[in-house]
């Protein structure tokens, strides 16, 4: 099933069910609207004038986005039909951005579930079409990586139903925060020489998230396009080593030197990409997997369907970097949880934690600051600006998570003043964020129990007053353990980190760099 059309014996075998074209009044489902593609597709639709329902199993992750207050946005999770009865209603095309890339150890069941619980309730509903952005890989070639085998499955479990389902396939993804990206981007700055595996020999088509998008939004009512599996890349096929010195020569780096030898495993491989990039072990193995797959188009009839100027993966590499140094990354990799607690648990402030073991470290103070200048403080910590206090400690728990495959420190964040629910900052998440009030951090760390840190603002005569909670519920004997070995270092790290976040705010709230981007590295 590399690429079809509609009389193909490689098309989808929803091909001979097509839909009427639906009415541009029908809302248009977004599932994994929190995602990297996600999040900009909705604007990109927005844009195209369509009315657009944006699905997520959190919806306060999407309350800070630009376009919230003209798209309708419904909490669905994939898992739960019933949630996808609701978030369905009234819908005409629904596009499938959701794949457990890190995810536990039963992922691909998972996602054959969700895949089918998605189908069904689109043909309920009466949707007239599915599209989902799938990783090319020729399924009558070399056996697939379990990634790719994973894609492929869900785009026919999405087409083996009574909606005409669109699968575009896409190999690496070339766009400011996308995980691909930010893996070429660290191994090249980081490393001037490499020993890698035999995958950099691998041929691959990497495409420009903007046309990702473009193809996204074409193929939507498109009566050709219906029932198909269409191939998309850009117009350059590169083996990795190419990718990465061509990155090296548009960064201005001397060219690296790359070593290949016969035998290092994917294992291995995904440790070593996780210590030096961003990316936790868990994201970099399916990727490594993948590598070893040749990912061309070998049938590019989605030309003929949209018709577009592509950008060269050169071109696409210097929009990226400028994105990143104008602060413009509108989405990122880390948007995507890998892992965490599931949203309608409990949070530390919910009743349902009575009879709970809750653990924690309570500051509290106030400051002759403004409110809303001591939030924004606040919500200037982590990246590049560090923690304020103990800052070796932050760095000795980042590498030892990288160490055990965590997620480490160096995901920073994804803009220096500005936060939303749903972003990444260092090990942290943004769980929830009230304007001038609250900002709660769930950790990503890999722990024996679930960890948060949390302010809270409020006024207090002509100042404020201010709350600083560090909160872990422990699971078993070890979570209690690993509180009680930490304790110590809670009393010199957050009783000063909450004083200087006050001094700072009092002085006009200017955080101070540390000016390391790596600062997980001792």
């Amino acid at each position: 099933m590399t690429s079809g059309n509609g009389t193909s014996p490689d098309a989808h075998p929803s091909d001979e069910r097509r839909a009427p074209v639906p009415d541009r009044d029908r809302p248009v489902l977004v599932a994994g609207a929190t995602g990297y593609i996600g999040r900009r597709l909705v604007g990109e639709l927005v844009a195209e004038g369509r009315k657009v329902r944006a699905m997520a199993r959190n919806p306060a992750k999407l309350a800070g986005e630009e376009w919230a207050d003209v798209v309708e946005i419904v909490r669905g999770d994939v898992l739960d039909p019933a949630s996808l009865t609701e978030a369905f209603e009234g819908v005409g095309g629904a596009y499938y951005l959701i794949h457990s890339i890190g995810g536990e150890d039963d992922w691909e069941e998972r996602d054959r579930r969700a895949a089918a619980n998605f189908r069904d309730a689109a043909a309920n509903a009466g949707a007239s079409q599915i599209i989902y952005l799938g990783g090319l890989g020729d399924d009558a070639g070399a056996s697939l990586s379990p990634h790719l085998r994973s894609r492929h499955e869900v785009g026919r479990i999405l087409a083996d139903g009574a909606v005409p389902a669109t699968e575009l396939r896409a190999a690496v993804v070339i766009g400011s925060g996308s995980a691909s990206f930010e893996m070429l981007r660290h191994l090249v700055e980081v490393l001037p020489a490499m020993v890698t595996p035999k995958w950099v020999e691998t041929r691959c088509q990497p495409i420009a998230v903007r046309d990702v998008l473009a193809y996204l939004v074409g193929v939507l009512d498109e009566p050709h396009a219906l029932g198909r599996v269409l191939e998309i890349g850009g117009p350059d096929v590169l083996t990795y080593r190419q990718m990465m010195e061509v990155f090296a020569e548009v960064e201005g780096l001397r060219r690296r030197l790359i070593v290949t030898v016969p035998v290092l495993s994917p294992s291995l491989s995904s440790r070593w990409v996780g210590l030096v990039t961003p990316l936790p072990s868990d994201l970099a193995r399916p990727l490594i997997d993948s590598l070893v797959n040749e990912v061309v188009v070998h049938q590019p009839d989605i030309l003929d369907i949209v018709p577009r100027d592509l950008l060269t993966y050169r071109e696409s590499l210097e929009v990226a970097l400028r994105r990143v140094e104008d602060l413009q990354v509108a989405t990122t990799w880390a948007d995507a949880e890998l892992r965490g607690r599931n949203p309608a648990d409990p949070l530390p402030a919910d009743p349902d934690w009575a009879g709970g073991t809750l653990l924690g470290d309570v500051q509290e103070g106030t400051s002759t600051a403004a409110p809303h200048l001591l939030f924004a403080t606040i919500c200037g910590i982590g990246g590049t600006r560090g923690w304020m206090t103990g800052d070796v400690w932050w760095r000795i728990r980042g590498t030892l998570d990288r160490l055990v495959g965590g997620i480490g420190m160096r995901r920073g964040r994804r803009h220096p003043d500005d936060l939303r629910t749903g972003d990444a900052l260092d090990f942290w998440r943004v769980e929830a964020y009230e304007q001038d009030h609250l900002l709660r951090l769930r950790a990503e760390m890999r722990l024996p129990g679930q960890a948060w840190l949390e302010w809270t603002v409020s006024p207090a005569g002509e100042g404020s007053a201010v709350t600083q909670r560090a909160l872990f519920h422990p699971r078993g004997l070890a979570g209690r353990v690993y509180w009680l070995a930490v304790s110590p270092f809670h009393r010199v790290i957050f009783a000063p980190m909450l004083a200087r976040l006050v001094e700072i705010a009092e002085s006009g709230g200017h955080l101070p760099t540390t000016g390391d981007p790596d600062r997980d590295a001792v």
